[in-house]
């Protein structure tokens, strides 16, 4: 009789507001959804083992002996695994790509006029270039986690005594694939247009790329605009003035105004604007399409995050700056996310990212070697460079 007492009053006690089976089963709801948001928005956090390791023992502690949970807990676990998986197959990707650009770097060595392909001879259109550009901008755009935007120049809180914050191990090395990407393009623009020998190839060569920038500002993918006119104003292309006097540049005027730095990029920002509102209502993924200049969006998140304090003078969070923060990442986030709308063409996003180009010093030389150099610094450059 005592034996049968002592058991009710363990399963009474197992059932009072305070004990911990209960309170786990009680707050097991939200903390799921929690888990659910954050390994969906957040997916690269659980790459470091430590916060892997207390997201299975959380799950444990909510699944052990309540199998009305373990469904769901199945499911957060499988898609964050999907994603952590999808993400290493795209790292090695590009890894491998890069590798390949760099063992073909080795071709321009020789005469390159005679042996190098240039991108009219594998697309003749421009409108199609413009199409892959988005590809490779999407699927690029696509693998940043948000928390890499901030976490590029974050400085640790001095409140924040925990010497094994997590953050020591953020990686930021999409966000950085995605500015080498940016550096690339600018220097594949240039390479196509110093590599020919007649200055009426190479003129041909600047007003393909005109409207293939022209393209991507109609389909709002302002990073590689930016990228393509970067490209053009190099120096080494600059200077052809016997191949620019042959090239209409009225369109090329029209967007290096739409992309005038100048007044804290005003016009790119009024573009860039209405871009957005029409993708917010947008019936279709070729209107919801933005793409912006990234480079310009980590300077605005860096000096937002720089020029407003995180903490009060009374010591309290600034609510109003994360707002900000989370506002301007929100929309990344949303415009990250568009499926692009384009008939994807293999052959050319090959031929983009991974034919060679030239180094700055190797743009010069096949600069001069185009239209010869007109002044003392220019000659004395030449020689050095040969």
């Amino acid at each position: 009789m005592a034996k049968v007492c002592h058991v009710c009053v363990e399963q009474q006690r197992l059932n009072e507001p305070g004990t911990e089976k209960n309170q786990v089963r009680k707050i097991a709801p939200k903390i799921l959804q929690l888990l659910a948001e954050w390994t969906e928005t957040f997916p690269y956090d659980f790459r470091d083992e430590r916060m892997m390791r207390n997201l299975k023992d959380t799950i444990n502690r909510i699944t052990n002996g309540d199998e009305m949970y373990r469904k769901n807990v199945q499911q957060i676990t499988q898609n964050l695994i999907r994603k952590l998986a999808a993400l290493s197959q795209y790292e090695e990707l590009i890894a491998k790509i890069n590798a390949q650009s760099t063992d073909r770097m080795t071709v321009l060595k020789t005469k390159p006029q005679s042996i190098q392909r240039d991108i009219i001879s594998v697309c003749s259109d421009p409108y199609t270039v413009a199409q892959q550009l988005t590809h490779i901008e999407l699927e690029r755009l696509s693998y940043i986690g948000p928390e890499e935007f901030v976490q590029a120049f974050v400085q640790k809180d001095p409140l924040e005594n925990n010497e094994s914050c997590y953050s020591d191990r953020k990686k930021t090395r999409n966000l950085e694939a995605y500015v080498e990407w940016f550096n690339r393009l600018s220097y594949l623009v240039a390479s196509e247009i110093c590599m020919p020998v007649k200055k009426k190839h190479r003129a041909r060569i600047i007003e393909f790329f005109i409207d293939v920038a022209r393209e991507c500002f109609n389909i709002g993918n302002f990073n590689s605009l930016m990228a393509i006119i970067s490209g053009m104003n190099m120096s080494p292309v600059s200077r052809l003035k016997k191949t620019w006097a042959k090239v209409k540049t009225a369109k090329f005027d029209i967007l290096e105004h739409q992309m005038d730095p100048s007044s804290n990029f005003y016009n790119y920002r009024t573009a860039l604007r209405g871009a957005a509102q029409r993708s917010l209502t947008a019936h279709s993924n070729r209107e919801k399409i933005v793409i912006p200049f990234c480079s310009l969006l980590i300077k605005d998140i860096y000096f937002l995050n720089e020029g407003c304090t995180s903490r009060l003078p009374n010591g309290h969070v600034n609510f109003e700056k994360f707002w900000e923060l989370a506002k301007q990442v929100g929309e990344f986030m949303a415009w990250k996310q568009v499926e692009c709308p384009f008939e994807k063409d293999r052959k050319i996003i090959h031929y983009i990212l991974t034919t060679p180009i030239f180094s700055e010093d190797a743009l010069y030389l096949a600069s001069y070697e185009s239209e010869s150099p007109e002044n003392h610094i220019e000659k004395d450059r030449w020689k050095t460079l040969r």
